[in-house]
């Protein structure tokens, strides 16, 4: 277990901290109104438009920080604190989705890579950790070896989903000020928002790595 802590704990305190500093952050600038005043719904059906991306609705979705972008569906689903807020965290997340839907229009290299590990990741993050944990209890290092392999793509998807999301935000603050839609004052408070969304992500993929050297640990000492 001690051995476990120092491999997951900085990414485990980092992972704390970054849900903190995005649900502040996203408080504290909710409650600044944009100085143009429009909602993240129609900040994100402008930069749609701008863009030629003509195939994609936009649409309200329960809870909170549940924004997204269906490549699927073709849908941008947007939460009610950001559809119909006319604040600076809802036209920053608004912006930030469509910069998904813009690089699944663009064929972004990285989309298009995360998109094609979706399958494989889902069926490695449930099947990995339980036959690792019966490879550690039958002490077999053919398991072990499996299910690190499985968790390797878990890490990967982490990996190429980090450089997506950082894409997708600084295509966000352009198109918002190129868009007219925030003041150059404004910018910065945008970044603020996003830069703290970023966080989570980095966290994750943090916390992935720490898992899977901890097991390829194990292994390497139970193949002695």
């Amino acid at each position: 277990m001690a051995m476990y802590l120092m491999f997951i704990l900085p990414a485990l305190i980092l992972s704390i901290y970054a849900q903190y500093k995005v649900k502040s952050t996203f408080n504290r600038f909710s409650q600044v109104r944009s100085a143009k005043g429009y909602s993240g719904a129609v900040a994100a059906s402008t930069i749609l438009r701008r863009n030629g991306v003509n195939n994609v609705d936009v649409e309200a979705i329960g809870g909170s920080l549940t924004d997204h972008y269906d490549p699927v569906s073709h849908r941008l689903r947007l939460s009610e604190s950001v559809y119909g807020s006319n604040s600076i965290a809802a036209v920053g997340v608004a912006a930030h989705e469509v910069g998904h839907a813009i690089q699944h229009q663009q064929q972004y290299g990285p989309l298009e890579l995360r998109h094609r590990l979706v399958p494989v990741t889902n069926f490695a993050s449930s099947a990995s950790f339980p036959i690792l944990i019966l490879g550690f209890v039958l002490k077999s290092t053919d398991l072990i070896l499996v299910g690190i392999l499985l968790f390797t793509a878990v890490v990967l998807f982490h990996l190429v989903t980090l450089p997506v999301e950082i894409n997708a935000s600084r295509r966000a603050v352009v198109q918002l000020a190129d868009c007219g839609l925030v003041t150059n004052e404004e910018v910065p408070m945008v970044k603020s928002v996003l830069s703290a969304a970023a966080l989570t992500y980095l966290a994750a993929t943090l916390s992935a790595i720490a898992n899977l050297l901890y097991y390829a640990m194990i292994f390497m000492g139970n193949d002695e």
